[in-house]
């Protein structure tokens, strides 16, 4: 069995019992993404692979702790899982950066580590977050939660720290315009960009319609 169907099993069996929006099927979503995105870029498609197959195996929001969620957990359980497959430590440590920096936390998070394979697992993950699956995954989230879905009287919060960001309990609809509206312009890649502009333009007609419905106007 290969190195890829083996990390496949290993994702798919740790995450059996995970949140909606953070299961298997969102990994095995941005995995896609990530090679689509792959086949135009140069880069080191074993490491997007891994990447994207790794970078939310243990999501910080589900291991909460002072701080609003462990975000040491993730790149441990991906680090021990790669050396019993004897990985070599260059591609562990790759991979560990792309899990260590992929996340939005507020889009005033200042990465430590660049790469393309990053960039497209960045965007792949992105991706995700937005139009049509980005939609109900939020919803989604936001029941896991019990936040309420929209409250005219709480304006969303802009320009959060990380920690903010982490801790925040806002209703759910806030969430577009404190990250989701914000990440077309925050993708990497000429094909993550052509498909989150369509993916934004779905998610502004979904706005309008609920803030019409929320008045009793359509």
């Amino acid at each position: 069995m290969s190195l890829i169907d083996k990390t496949i099993l290993f994702v798919k069996e740790k995450l059996e019992n995970a949140e909606g929006g953070h299961d298997w099927f969102h990994i095995e979503r941005v995995y896609k993404n990530s090679i689509l995105i792959a086949k135009e870029e140069d880069c080191d498609v074993t490491v997007v692979q891994l990447g994207a197959l790794l970078h939310d195996i243990a999501d910080s929001k589900f291991h909460p702790d002072a701080s609003g969620g462990d975000e040491t957990v993730g790149p441990k359980v991906a680090r021990s899982f790669l050396e019993s497959e004897n990985v070599s430590e260059k591609i562990i440590a790759h991979v560990i950066n792309i899990i260590e920096n992929i996340s939005f936390k507020g889009g005033n998070f200042e990465k430590k580590f660049t790469s393309k394979e990053l960039e497209i697992v960045q965007d792949a993950d992105r991706l995700d977050a937005i139009g049509a699956i980005g939609i109900a995954r939020t919803f989604n989230y936001g029941g896991f939660k019990n936040r309420s879905l929209y409250n005219p009287e709480i304006a969303p919060k802009m320009n959060m720290s990380k920690e903010e960001y982490k801790k925040s309990e806002a209703p759910t609809l806030n969430h577009f315009y404190e990250k989701l509206l914000l990440l077309k312009d925050k993708m990497n890649t000429p094909t993550g960009k052509k498909i989150a502009e369509a993916r934004h333009i779905y998610m502004e007609n979904f706005l309008s319609q609920f803030y019409a419905e929320w008045e009793g106007e359509k």
